[in-house]
């Protein structure tokens, strides 16, 4: 097996752009299995293409085997992600590549996934078909940032959303904050609910504005879980969070009361105990790894100042996308963030911006944090 060259075939970089672009179809359908796009190429000429479309279908690679048929033998794959070597809910797409008589496989980079790393390209090595690795990784892994993150640490990739005032306020004084932002920006939101596994906000939230936190598309989405940070479960069991389509999660603390938590259960939501940390309140940290432990590979957090100021302080975020509209709320507004003030510029968290759009009369803003400003 051998790496990609520094500078790989331009033809290589077309197909595999390609492949990245199939994948990307897949987005919100096929949590916890990464997205997934494959193309075959026979002679200079796409004979077939495929992409994972949801949990549970056919993988991109048997797609484009389907669609390639016999064209398929001698050509060369393009595929996203190393192809799998065991049994799970389909057959291993290495041995379909094999039996197809593929020629050469591209994937973009090897799958950390314990029953994968390494063997599926290595089997197909050991049969005497080329293979090569490397190719656009660092895009193929921006795919599937959140797959990549819970196979490595067992924490899902975390998007913390806000929707601002231009001086930088999310409710005003009284806690109204319907609607900071433009039709547009949540017509946006609803595609970014979409693309996650799930969606978690804390009970202040729920108390205050009674959110529904689904997905709702035009041509439909899919309902990610809705997580509720509870440690007291004050969340009420008719809250819109509970009866929502879905999946409703409400983690309390461990010892929370049991009559509040019998009624979240019978509303049909599962109450989840966690041991408290010395304010009384789960840990972030048992959250987190409690829904990696669920296969959860991206959670969006739609909350407050309290639940975002801690998320961003103890370096839970891994992105922030902030939706900001051309109005001013003025003195008394409700900010973004809460915590204890900064004793220095040092201590704060600087931004790397990734992606400034306008969206109707609003802005939006998708960042990475990075410390030191």
């Amino acid at each position: 097996m051998a790496d990609s060259p520094s500078l790989a075939d331009p033809s290589d970089t077309r197909h595999m752009r390609r492949a990245l672009a199939l994948a990307r179809r897949g987005v919100g359908w096929t949590d916890p299995n990464p997205m997934v796009g494959c193309v075959l190429v026979r002679d200079g000429r796409v004979v077939g293409e495929g992409y994972h479309p949801r949990v549970g279908g056919p993988h991109a690679e048997a797609s484009a085997l389907e669609r390639a048929g016999e064209a398929a033998r001698g050509a060369t794959a393009y595929v996203t992600l190393e192809p799998c070597s065991h049994y799970g809910r389909t057959p291993p797409c290495a041995d379909r590549l094999l039996e197809a008589g593929v020629a050469r496989v591209v994937a973009a980079l090897e799958d950390p996934y314990e029953r994968v790393q390494g063997r599926g390209l290595a089997r197909l090595d050991a049969a005497g078909i080329a293979t090569e690795s490397g190719l656009l990784e660092a895009e193929a892994e921006g795919v599937n940032a959140g797959f990549f993150k819970r196979i490595r640490t067992g924490i899902p990739w975390v998007t913390l959303k806000l929707a601002t005032s231009l001086d930088g306020h999310t409710a005003t004084g009284s806690g109204e904050s319907q609607w900071i932002t433009s039709e547009a920006a949540r017509a946006d939101v609803h595609r970014l609910r979409h693309a996650h596994a799930a969606i978690l906000t804390g009970s202040g939230t729920v108390l205050a504005d009674d959110p529904s936190l689904t997905a709702r598309l035009p041509e439909g989405g899919a309902h990610p879980w809705r997580v509720v940070l509870d440690s007291r479960l004050r969340t009420p069991p008719g809250a819109k969070v509970i009866a929502g389509p879905g999946r409703a999660l409400v983690v309390g603390a461990r010892n929370a009361p049991d009559g509040r938590r019998q009624a979240l259960e019978d509303a049909g939501a599962e109450v989840l105990g966690l041991d408290p940390d010395g304010e009384g309140v789960p840990t972030l940290d048992g959250v987190f790894r409690e829904l990696g432990r669920r296969e959860v590979s991206s959670v969006l957090v739609e909350c407050g100042a309290t639940l975002a100021g801690a998320l961003l302080r103890g370096g839970w975020v891994d992105r922030l996308v902030a939706y900001q509209a051309p109005s001013i709320i003025g003195v008394g507004g409700r900010g973004m963030f809460d915590g204890p003030p900064i004793g220095s510029m040092a201590e704060r968290v600087g931004l790397r911006v990734l992606e400034r759009r306008s969206l109707g009369p609003d802005l939006k803003l998708v960042a990475v944090p990075r410390q030191g400003g």
